[in-house]
């Protein structure tokens, strides 16, 4: 086989190329369940037969639904595209409103949920969805349809012809999945991909990501796959040969980690900010020379730059202090053999990444949206002169970006979206001559990509300033107080900030200055504190121009989750709640 133009077409290049006896692993019932490569595709082969007994025909629409990624989701997901019907992944966080709008408008007639409380979830508005004929779910439960049933359904070799008479009518260019974006205001909107927007992107984006020696990496997986990111990485895990291990929970991380040693992995800016703070809390406790030599390392991983632009002199520093310090931390993470965490989805801090390059784990930055399936642009170490700090990265093979003259970003290639499903007219104002306006302001130097706020979160002070909150923010997050940053004051005389405390970075400051810890909401009013964090707030400041430096500050402990309705499933700041949330604070600092 040549290179996949159809995405149920990975699996098979595998086979052919190099089959894996592990090529994808998950827990059930507590125990690791694996599929090989031939194991996958006669599972996904049975799924198939089973869904055309079930009466799915070509451009159906299914849609799936969990709260871990799991085998069962991929199996379901092939087998789905390859009889030509067209997945539609939702989030588990979602409401039941979006649930219920999201079956009707996508038409959707069946549904494969994870567990019991999804089963629940969508059962609850199943009378108000005129499609949807069946729920199954993946784990078993009493009085509940399971998804063995379809599975028995395939049992019987009745249906392969007819299988692969739908397998060979799939073109490219078919729809095959719809997903629709979470977004941080309004309805979600349904983005169609095509077979040929995904599997084009896979093969671009390949060169870009080492740590992949095809046939011999491994992974593990933990991002939701119904986002358009941790589900493309799937099908390149698959065209490179990685066998794809699914971590149990967000909370057992560390422990799968620690299970898989994986040698490559994608991640959020939000978990790699978890992750340091987690990293400098428990470096710093051990108080003492531990503490200051664990201090000086860190501190020393902080001045990476790319391709030893630093000389020999530092690296000679940063070898010591790899054997002292982050050989350590990686075998504690089970990150002794990563190779590249890929990220994405969100602004990175540039102190993030010269931070884990720096310890041995080096970090790819890229850009993408959905509606691009979904990359732009990576940083990558696979070649020389091809990261930058701050930057994003240069578009892959194919795809070409430009800057508008206001400042948007614009792309174009064979990933950009088929359009927007039932929306022509959301479709039209996105696309102008092939070009997709991504709604990101940047600027585009020597071809390296920077991103510097989205246009709609863009705002004017009373004065008629611009400010770009996003650029701020990350420079407020940069101080190890300071967890998460909303900056506010639209159509006010100047900007402020919604600081949301870091509790561990809390409680290590109040330690290393000898001050008497009591609860997290109390050090959080203590003059001491606030004093220290506005010191950050004004290191912050001194990057930005007078108009855009945050006069005041709202401190609250309350952090921003998925949970309480302030971040978006990809870990994205929704400001219309928060500014809801903190309407009389906000009120309360700008004099009437």
């Amino acid at each position: 086989m040549n290179n996949p133009t159809r995405l149920f077409d990975f699996p098979r290049y595998q086979q052919e190329h190099f089959p894996l006896e592990v090529m994808m692993s998950s827990k059930v019932g507590g125990e690791w369940k694996s599929y090989s490569t031939s194991e996958f595709i006669d599972a996904v082969n049975q799924a198939a037969r089973g869904l055309l007994e079930l009466g799915i025909k070509h451009g159906d629409k299914v849609a799936l639904i969990a709260h871990n990624n799991r085998c069962e989701w991929n199996i379901m997901d092939h087998a789905l595209l390859q009889i030509g019907a067209v997945d539609v992944p939702i989030y588990p966080t979602m409401t039941e409103d979006d649930y219920e709008y999201i079956f009707n408008h996508s038409e959707s007639i069946y549904c494969f949920v994870s567990n019991d409380e999804l089963y629940d979830k969508v059962s609850n508005v199943l009378d108000k969805c005129k499609d949807m004929k069946k729920v199954y779910s993946f784990e078993k439960y009493e009085g509940r349809n399971h998804w063995s049933e379809v599975l028995a359904l395939g049992e019987s070799m009745d249906r392969q012809e007819e299988m692969e008479k739908f397998m060979a009518s799939v073109k490219p260019e078919d729809l095959a999945t719809i997903i629709y974006t979470s977004g941080t205001t309004g309805l979600p909107k349904g983005v169609m991909l095509s077979h040929a927007n995904i599997s084009t992107t896979v093969i671009a984006a390949t060169p870009r990501i080492p740590g992949l020696p095809r046939g011999q990496a491994k992974t593990l997986s933990f991002l939701p796959v119904c986002h358009s990111f941790e589900r493309f990485i799937h099908y390149l895990y698959m065209y490179n040969g990685a066998s794809i291990y699914f971590a149990e929970a967000l909370d057992t991380l560390k422990a799968d980690l620690n299970m898989v040693q994986p040698t490559i992995f994608t991640a959020v800016p939000r978990l790699l900010e978890k992750f340091f703070d987690g990293i400098v809390a428990n470096g710093t406790s051990a108080g003492g020379v531990k503490a200051r030599i664990f201090e000086w390392a860190v501190s020393l991983a902080l001045k990476w730059e790319p391709e030893h632009a630093n000389g020999a002199f530092y690296h000679w520093k940063l070898g010591i202090a790899d054997k002292l310090v982050f050989s350590k931390v990686r075998a504690a993470l089970g990150m002794s053999n990563i190779a590249a965490i890929a990220c994405g989805s969100a602004a990175l801090q540039p102190r993030l990444l010269r931070f884990f390059s720096g310890m041995g784990a080096p970090i790819l930055e890229g850009y993408g949206l959905t509606e691009t399936a979904p990359v732009i642009s990576v940083n990558t170490t696979a070649e020389p002169g091809m990261i930058r700090v701050g930057y994003v990265g240069k578009c892959i093979a194919g795809v070409e970006a430009k800057i508008a003259d206001d400042g948007e970003i614009l792309a174009k290639g064979p990933n950009i979206m088929m359009g927007y499903y039932k929306q022509p007219e959301l479709t039209a104002e996105v696309m102008t001559d092939g070009w997709f306006h991504t709604g990101d302001i940047g600027v585009i130097e020597d071809g390296f990509i920077k991103i510097t706020d989205r246009k709609k979160e863009m705002f004017k002070t009373s004065a008629g300033k611009y400010i770009a909150p996003q650029l701020i923010e990350n420079e407020l997050k940069a101080s190890h107080l300071i967890a998460q940053s909303m900056v506010v004051g639209e159509g006010r005389n100047f900007p402020s900030a919604i600081c949301i405390l870091n509790e561990d970075g809390v409680k290590e400051w109040c330690s290393r200055h000898d001050i008497a810890y009591t609860d997290f909401d109390t050090m959080s009013k203590d003059q001491r504190v606030i004093d220290r964090v506005w010191q950050d707030v004004e290191k912050a400041n001194a990057n930005f121009g007078q108009w855009e430096k945050v006069k005041k500050i709202i401190i609250d402990t309350d952090e921003f989750t998925v949970e309480n309705g302030c971040l978006t499933p990809t870990f994205k700041v929704k400001r219309k709640p928060i500014l809801a949330k903190y309407t009389d604070q906000i009120n309360a600092i700008y004099p009437s």
